[in-house]
This record gives structure tokens, sequence and C-alpha cells, in this order.
């Protein structure tokens, strides 16, 4: 399934299924993925785009914005035409953009790193719901979204070691690769109002804006809200208890008091298997 990511398309086939307990279709998470990519605005999906009729003519078009310079002899070359949008800002662009930023960590170094590599900016996310009875990758670049899901109509697991990563991100691969390769990519829009900041993927650490290397990574923060390095929080899981959120459990598991006041086995120690249904890390 794919769709135009960029400010002048839609998306494009359907498929149903579920992820979690929540049912949706393919059709609905490529149209939402496609508004993290262009900003934030909405994005109206459609399977047909315009309809000519034998001399050409447009007798229907599904976009309905204003091209200002699209018909004018004097645009420069190269300059792109002014299009006049009236589509509802969702989203905030600045959020929009972080979360492609997240999503650009799951290609880069998370789950999805073994198996998309496109060489052009890329943001996506794995999904792998219980059992792996569906997986799924969502996919992005500067201007095409597309997403895989594979699954069977009468859900059952697709067998051990099955996960959006390793069986959709090939099948998002591959048709990418053909797809970047025709219409490109770049990097992605950054909106005005923030400025990045160099952390230490690893310790969370602020870094020097000189600093490089592979455990560095540049976040997009906005303006006035600078972030407060050094702290840590309580999720909610020690929470009523003394359990250690951030120790290590060692393998042979060990027995804690819980809140209320009975005793329970904690551990052994969880792996990414266990604990991951296909999230960024």
């Amino acid at each position: 399934m794919i769709g135009d990511a960029s400010r002048d398309g839609g998306a494009h086939l359907k498929k149903k299924s579920e992820v979690g307990s929540q049912e949706t279709t393919l059709y609905k998470m490529v149209t939402a993925y496609a508004m993290f990519a262009n900003g934030g605005e909405r994005l109206e999906p459609t399977l047909v785009d315009r309809i000519q009729d034998r001399e050409g003519r447009t007798i229907y078009r599904h976009d309905d914005r204003d091209c200002v310079d699209c018909s004018s002899a004097l645009l420069p070359e190269g300059a792109a035409p002014r299009i006049i949008t009236d589509r509802d800002q969702v989203m905030d662009p600045i959020t929009a953009y972080q979360l492609t930023s997240m999503m650009r960590g799951v290609v880069e170094r998370g789950t999805a790193a073994g198996n998309v590599h496109l060489g052009v900016p890329t943001a996506g996310k794995t999904g792998t719901t219980n059992e792996a009875r569906d997986v799924w990758f969502i996919g992005f670049t500067s201007n095409i979204v597309a997403g895989c899901y594979i699954g069977h109509d009468r859900p059952r697991p697709l067998g051990r070691g099955t996960y959006g990563g390793n069986t959709c991100g090939p099948v998002f691969q591959q048709f990418m690769e053909k797809a970047t390769a025709k219409y490109g990519g770049g990097p992605f829009d950054v909106p005005p109002g923030g400025h990045f900041i160099k952390i230490d993927r690893f310790t969370g650490a602020r870094l020097p804006d000189e600093a490089s290397g592979d455990y560095v990574v540049a976040e997009y923060f906005r303006d006035g809200a600078e972030p407060i390095f050094g702290l840590s929080y309580d999720g909610g899981f020690a929470i009523g208890s003394d359990l250690p959120l951030f120790e290590e459990v060692n393998q042979a598991g060990r027995q804690v008091t819980t809140s209320s006041g009975g005793t329970a086995i904690l551990g052994p120690k969880a792996t990414s298997g266990t604990l991951s249904s296909g999230g960024l890390y």
C-alpha cells in the first residue's frame, strides 16, 4: 500500500486487520503517517486523484487546492509554484517533526535497522501484535509514505520469530528502492520555532554542539521548552512499592514484597523478544 506523503497527495488501497485491541485498516494507517510527513496537515485519502476526458481536460480532481503559478509562463526555472491550501492543521508542526525524528530512530538504529536502508532520510514504525498474528511496517520519506501488513484473514500466529521488522521491513525496502529511484527523497522539512540539541543516545546526557560519533543524536526541542538533563522519573511501575525501576533483574529472578504486603518473584530478566512488539528499541 502506498500514499503520497507530500502536501499534494493522498493514500491508496485498503487492507483490514487488527492492531492490539483496536481494529484499523492499512488505508487509515498510511493516511495518518502521511500527516506526520506533511507537517501535521489533515489529509483526505482518495482512490481516484484525477479524471480527464479524451481531450485531456480535467473533469474531476480530488485535490481542490489552488496552484497560483501553475499556468504562469514567467515562473523561473527550478522555482516551485505557490500552492494555497485551506487544510486543517491537526497537529503542531513541531510535534509532527519530533515524532518523525523518533521514527527515524526506528529505521536507523531500532527494530527496522537491519531491513530498511534506502539511502535517503526514512522514518517508520514496526508493529507486531500478540503471538505475531499481525505484523506491520509503515514508513515514509519526505515525499512518499508506504505501508505493509501481513496476516491471515482469520487471525492466527504467523510463526516463531515473526516480527514487523523482519517480515514487513523487506517488503517496504523492495518497493521503496524503486519508488525513491524514480521520485527521489530529501531531508524532512524542519519547522520554525525550535532548535537542535545533541544528546548521547546511550546515557541521555547533553553533549556539546560540536560532538560527533555513532552515539550522538540531534533532537529538536521547542524554543522556550528547554529540557532538564540528569533526572529520572518513575513512570508508574514502582508506584506503591520499592521495586527498583531501573535496576537490572538477574537471570534467576528474586523475591520482592508487593504493595499489598505479599511476595512475588521478579524476573528472570526480560529479553527483547518478551518485551518488544515492534517498538523503537
